[in-house]
């Protein structure tokens, strides 16, 4: 299973997000430290979950990375963040 898969179904069953998307940068990063020739080394993930309503900004990312713990220790090189509950999304 791609990388990306993983961290969709990871997130998906964690937080039950009403809007997830899951972008491979690592295009971007080719020849940085941690590339890997095959990509799925760099990630941004914008996440939009009930989950979050009431936390902090850095109570979400964690969460995150709890989640994605196996694949932050392996193959994901960087991981950029945007975590909202459904009523920050409206808003932006």
């Amino acid at each position: 299973m791609r990388v990306a898969d993983r961290i969709r179904a990871k997130l998906t069953a964690g937080l039950e997000p009403t809007r997830l998307a899951i972008h491979d940068e690592s295009h971007r990063h080719a020849g940085h430290a941690g590339a890997r020739p095959g990509g799925e080394s760099h990630f941004r993930v914008e996440i939009v979950a009930a989950a979050f309503v009431g936390e902090s900004r850095v109570a979400r990312q964690r969460r995150v990375y709890a989640l994605l713990a196996e694949e932050l220790a392996g193959p994901v090189h960087a991981l950029a963040l945007t975590t909202l509950s459904p009523e920050e999304d409206k808003k932006s």
